[in-house]
């Protein structure tokens, strides 16, 4: 007998599966544990929330499931033309003004700092990494809090500062002028790192042949950058823009900890507007109507995103 079937022999005795059949297992027997938190975890929540849409699912019908009814599309006409359309518009505004202001905003400042980071000028590079990268490791309840008291009109340490400059203390937080605004500088500060850390693994990875060839030719930092970069960036550009704009539409932690929405509405988010029509009321069909609803708002963005910016790459 040879060595590979005394082999195949004693894996069958000790129940293991034969040599050929390991060969032959299919790729995707690997990648069945991750499909299964997947499923459990994600589409199966997503699947309980688009049935849940449609019910009338409330603190009545977590004591017995037969006070659940189907009422169809009425959570949807209730939340988008019914007695809370006025709030669900105004928090839609919001979020699109966070996501249409903050998202750039925070991608550009990334890509600063990735700059700044890769530049040879820039000393201690590990250290700095390690500074800008530890806002998004921050617990994001603990810095809304902390920003909250930066942010507060008496004693703040921002108006501090602009008394001390001689200029006039802002209530960041009580003015609806100013409260999106500071949170969207919040939101910034917290998140820049992660995406900072994306854009160096896309500049560390444009050879530098094309930065010699363009500076042979004559061409200046500035034009080396906008014809070199940007381009060579553009797969980065994309991934970078997705997520943080899928991640802003989800406006919760800071407008719940900093404002509870206000002032007059100013900060409330759809997500807001979810929990409370959830965890407040208690309406979880209404609340599940409103994810729905954000999730075809973030899908159709993301998809529009995507088209915009191949069409712009190709």
């Amino acid at each position: 007998m040879s060595v590979s079937a005394a082999t195949a022999v004693s894996a069958r005795r000790v129940g293991l599966p034969s040599q050929r059949w390991l060969g032959l297992a299919p790729g995707w027997w690997f990648v069945l544990p991750a499909l299964a938190v997947i499923g459990v975890f994600f589409l199966l929540p997503a699947v309980a929330t688009l049935a849940l849409s449609v019910t009338d699912f409330d603190i009545y019908a977590l004591a017995d499931l037969r006070n659940m009814r189907f009422v169809g599309f009425d959570n949807f006409r209730r939340i988008l033309a019914g007695e809370q359309a006025d709030l669900f518009w105004q928090a839609l505004a919001n979020t699109c003004y966070f996501v249409l202001i903050g998202g750039p905003l925070s991608v550009a400042v990334s890509l600063g700092f990735a700059l700044l980071l890769e530049s040879k000028l820039t000393r201690m590079k590990g250290l700095l990494r390690v500074i800008f990268f530890a806002p998004v490791v921050t617990t994001l309840v603990a810095v809304s809090i902390t920003w909250r008291y930066l942010y507060d009109r008496d004693n703040g340490l921002i108006n501090n500062a602009l008394e001390t400059l001689g200029l006039t203390r802002i209530d960041w937080l009580g003015d609806p002028r100013w409260a999106m605004p500071s949170i969207i500088l919040l939101a910034v500060w917290k998140n820049f790192g992660y995406n900072m850390v994306i854009f160096l693994a896309g500049l560390q990875s444009i050879p530098g042949e094309l930065y010699e060839a363009a500076a042979l030719d004559g061409a200046s930092p500035w034009r080396r950058f906008w014809h070199v970069t940007l381009p060579a960036l553009g797969p980065t550009f994309l991934f970078v823009g997705v997520t943080t704009m899928i991640g802003y539409f989800q406006l919760f932690a800071e407008p719940y900890v900093m404002t509870r929405g206000g002032p007059e509405n100013s900060t409330y988010s759809l997500v807001l507007l979810m929990y409370e029509e959830g965890f407040r009321w208690w309406r979880l069909g209404a609340a599940s109507a409103v994810a729905v609803v954000l999730f075809v708002i973030t899908l159709a963005a993301a998809m529009a995103q995507i088209a915009v910016q191949r069409r712009a790459a190709a």
